[in-house]
């Protein structure tokens, strides 16, 4: 197509082309190897061609942004209804750290029958991906990124049992700022100026929530316990931004594809090592004794205490489903703005479901988070036009797995 076809005549040194209805003989020319070039009319054949994969771009790009939004959707809605239920099982008679961790990872089985579906209808596709990790590679990746989870889990249980929601939301945004430091070394983040301005908005956004805490709170929580909760907390956003800047260095690096398999089995395997290592912290501390007394006395009865852990779970699967997905659509410092951008929204949401004080600091701290995501995600729109300005629509490319997941 276009300067790349050439034109087989056998031994004709002249060929027709069609202008004005007038049949005209042009000479073909010839560059330094001999090659036959075509004239502007030939290339201009390759119009309609050009014209259908600049169309077939712009859809991949409309379901590439479609994705993005389903996936910032699950983690804004599922991680600030996750966290409200966690603290309502604390407020409500619930005491075990341990429980509070597993709810978080233990929901992956309800993926198991859909990730089966979809291994089967594509297995042929899968099966024939040349380079693929060794299976002791796969292990250790999602044997350490398990392990990392399940304690970053419990230090965030620990957290939130120990802090008012909006002091536990406030500390939570640290973790874009850990997200930022882990990928400039493991990710090779270049930070430009929309990305600066969405940081430093997305950051004062959830430091402004500071200022609304009542004297009440810290009434409510002992100094030690406050102390315990904030050393947890941070030390849960540190262990959270590491593990999206591994999980997106594995995605390029390691497994080297991007397919909805590579995602699931990402999930999978770590909530399964995750959710193995939780168990085994519960039946050692000795927790797991107490569990039933705890349902007994939970405030709200039997059934609603097994319906918000039940819950629980599922929420924080969608949660990681979401969140995973963005890793590797976007980025991972993507996928914690669209976390951060949520900080604000617990404590709002707090207002109605736990009778928390309303504020217009917490108004103000919603207006710039969204201004700082909107910026982010003007950063993102950006890349993707540079991107097609280099990579011209006519020249021909070789379809990748992720375009591969498109189309199907």
């Amino acid at each position: 197509m276009g300067k790349t076809q050439e034109v087989q005549l056998h031994s004709k040194t002249y060929f027709t082309t069609i202008n004005m209805g007038e049949p005209q003989q042009v000479p073909l020319s010839k560059n330094a190897n001999g090659a036959k070039e075509t004239n502007s009319l030939e290339e201009d054949s390759s119009f309609p061609g050009s014209m259908n994969q600049s169309t077939i771009n712009k859809k991949k790009r409309y379901y590439r942004w479609l994705r993005i939004a389903i996936h910032a959707a699950l983690v804004l809605v599922c991680s600030s209804a996750a966290v409200l239920l966690g603290r309502l099982y604390y407020e409500k008679g619930g005491k075990s750290k341990w429980m509070g961790t597993l709810v978080q990872l233990a929901g992956f089985p309800i993926l198991l029958p859909y990730y089966f579906f979809s291994a089967s209808k594509n297995l042929s596709t899968n099966s024939i991906h040349q380079n693929q990790p060794s299976t002791t590679m796969l292990a250790f990746i999602y044997v350490s990124i398990g392990v990392l989870v399940a304690l970053d889990c419990y230090l965030y249980s620990v957290g939130l049992w120990s802090l008012p929601v909006s002091t536990y939301s406030l500390i939570c945004s640290s973790q874009l700022a850990f997200n930022a430091f882990f990928s400039y070394f493991l990710n090779s983040l270049k930070f430009t100026p929309y990305i600066i301005n969405s940081l430093v908005l997305l950051t004062i956004s959830s430091t402004l929530l500071v200022f609304q805490n009542d004297s009440s709170d810290s009434n409510q929580v002992s100094k030690k316990k406050y102390v315990i909760g904030f050393i947890c907390t941070i030390g849960a956003s540190a262990g959270y931004g590491l593990w999206l800047s591994l999980t997106q260095l594995v995605f390029k690096k390691v497994l080297k594809r991007e397919t909805f398999k590579v995602v699931m089995d990402m999930i999978i395997y770590q909530s399964l090592v995750a959710t193995c290592v939780t168990l085994v912290g519960l039946f050692a501390s000795g927790e797991w004794s107490g569990l039933k007394n705890e349902m007994k006395e939970y405030e709200m009865g039997k059934a609603s205490y097994l319906l918000n852990l039940t819950f629980t779970a599922i929420l924080w699967q969608l949660f990681t489903i979401g969140c995973v997905g963005l890793i590797f659509e976007v980025s991972s410092l993507f996928s914690n703005a669209i976390s951060v951008l949520g900080v604000p929204v617990v404590p709002m949401l707090a207002v109605m479901f736990f009778d928390d004080k309303m504020h217009g600091v917490k108004a103000m701290s919603m207006v710039l988070a969204i201004w700082g995501f909107v910026s982010y995600v003007y950063q993102q729109y950006l890349d993707d036009t540079k991107s097609e300005n280099r990579n011209p629509s006519h020249v021909p490319k070789a379809s990748s797995p992720l375009e591969e997941e498109v189309n199907r």
